[in-house]
């Protein structure tokens, strides 16, 4: 329907990644109009996309397709019901020349580390558990007092800077809790003497509360099928479209609903609509919304982390055979390698050709962000051989693709911020809805962040604010633990006593809906 130069529609999405096109794809189901904005030309998916360069297929990293919401996994199915193929899982650390287990397995690290390090640690361990940091603030506080100085040192401190761009202790112990909470470096030990006299036989040295997949889900020809699968069933319902190369110029309210600006190819378009889904980073958001929130000033200190991924093409069958790689070696730039023919066979169509992804973390801007592609191509070749993992001789190509706002930075103030930003806009602009990774700040996985969506559909189709989405993934429990759709329904909304105390003014939401 046209309403001088603007479109109407039920509901507006900001953003064709996995919450924004979860949504559409939900809602169009329901009848509902749908208008998605995406301001990358090519891709959806968001960072969950598959990049094709001359016939190679990259992911901009891995994404595994597993969930313990058997909704989640429903609704994969349902979109892509015929391409799902199962791999084998199998990631390590590289560390001073040797390679290392991925979650770390207690008796073969202290082996490759050797008796004096090894002693070293154990000791630091002790005296951790004996004497923790009392005042926990930071991922160095959190991780030291769960596996020592010196083991959070060697395994964790020069990967996580490198990630983060920010020494250890700026970090918000948060991030720690949500990644690698209940990895317990005596369960690893005592259950490695158990397997060791033949009385567990439980895989990764017993780490059953976090044990990473032996196998996994993944679309044949990469996560972005899934999405662009998406993508198609939505426009093809009649009921919705998605606008490529459409940027965010301005989302103002009043009291007819919202409407939402965008730079096109075509120039400016207006969209008219009840509602707003947004998953844009909060950041971009608040600096566009009209009328301008007062929290706007808190939203402008929220930030985030890019990367880029250079792909190059070997000479070789393959490098090695796991899914990725960790790098903590000081001696090179690259954080982690991924190997897409592990992935899927199908990413790569010359058998003689290996494609590996190396995986540099930056911010926009800085001296990685602005190297010219092949001055890029040059430093991973250069650095494959530093690591021994492949010969310059045999690389014959590569590719650069760069994401901006990978991920959400979780400093000592990011909590206050998005909490200030997010109480004011649920006071204020009830009709306004903020999912996925960047759109909630929250280091989410894909499975997260179609719940987040999921659950805000419910919400609009309902009428009200029945579920709280900021609860999903608040337990901070590590995205693999667990069986794929353990969880088998949406939650109960009814409140316990204490969810109703800590929700104040917001009693009719639950305060937690998902694990």
């Amino acid at each position: 329907m046209i309403d001088g130069n603007s479109t109407i529609f039920d509901v507006a999405i900001i953003g064709a990644g996995p919450a924004g096109l979860t949504a559409g794809y939900l809602l169009t189901k329901q009848g509902k109009s749908v208008a998605i904005i995406e301001k990358d030309a090519v891709y959806v998916g968001g960072i969950s996309r598959t990049v094709e360069h001359d016939g190679y297929r990259f992911d901009i990293g891995g994404h595994r397709f597993f969930s313990k919401s058997q909704q989640v996994v429903d609704l994969w199915n349902e979109i892509l019901p015929d391409d799902f193929i199962q791999r084998p899982r199998m990631s390590r650390i590289y560390y001073e020349g040797k390679f290392y287990s991925y979650p770390l397995r207690a008796f073969e690290a202290l082996w490759n580390l050797g008796l004096w390090r090894s002693t070293w640690c154990m000791a630091s361990f002790a005296k951790a558990k004996l004497f923790p940091r009392k005042s926990v603030k930071s991922f160095e506080d959190w991780t030291t007092n769960q596996f020592g100085h010196k083991l959070y040192s060697i395994f964790f401190k020069t990967y996580t800077e490198k990630v983060w761009g920010m020494p250890c202790d700026e970090m918000s112990a948060d991030w720690a809790a949500q990644r690698i909470k209940g990895l317990s470096l005596w369960s690893a030990v005592m259950d490695g003497l158990k397997r060791s006299l033949g009385l567990n036989k439980t895989p990764n040295d017993g780490q059953a509360v976090k044990t990473l997949l032996e196998t996994f889900r993944y679309p044949r020809l990469g996560p972005g099928m899934m999405w662009e699968a998406a993508r198609d069933k939505i426009v093809a319902t009649g009921k919705g479209q998605v606008r490529m190369n459409h940027a965010l110029e301005q989302l103002a309210h009043d009291d007819g609903g919202w409407t939402l600006t965008a730079a096109g190819p075509d120039g400016r378009a207006v969209i008219r609509a009840a509602h707003v889904i947004s998953s844009a980073p909060m950041r971009e958001l608040a600096a566009r919304l009209h009328p301008q929130p007062q929290t706007t000033v808190n939203a402008s200190q929220l930030k985030y982390r890019d990367f880029l991924t250079v792909a190059l093409k070997i000479r070789s069958e393959d490098l090695f055979p796991d899914n990725w790689i960790y790098i903590h070696d000081s001696k090179v730039k690259v954080g982690r390698i991924q190997n897409f023919r592990s992935w899927s066979p199908e990413m790569v169509p010359d058998q003689d050709v290996a494609c590996v992804g190396l995986e540099y973390f930056c911010f926009e801007g800085d001296g990685l962000w602005s190297m010219a592609d092949d001055d890029l191509v040059a430093l991973a070749t250069r650095e494959m051989e530093v690591l021994g993992l492949a010969r310059p001789q045999d690389v014959i190509g590569g590719s650069v693709v760069r994401q901006e706002k990978a991920y959400p930075v979780y400093d000592e103030d990011y909590a206050a911020n998005v909490a200030a930003m997010r109480k004011e806009l649920e006071a204020t602009m009830p009709t306004l809805h903020l999912v996925g990774r960047n759109g909630m700040h929250r280091y989410n996985n894909q499975d997260h962040a179609m719940m987040t969506a999921m659950l805000t559909v419910e919400n609009i189709i309902a009428g009200e604010r029945i579920y709280d989405t900021w609860c999903v993934n608040e337990d901070a429990e590590y995205h693999e633990a667990g069986d794929e759709g353990a969880e088998k329904t949406l939650p109960s909304r009814e409140l316990t006593e204490d969810q109703a105390a800590a929700i104040g003014s917001l009693r009719k939401v639950p305060s937690r809906v998902y694990p």
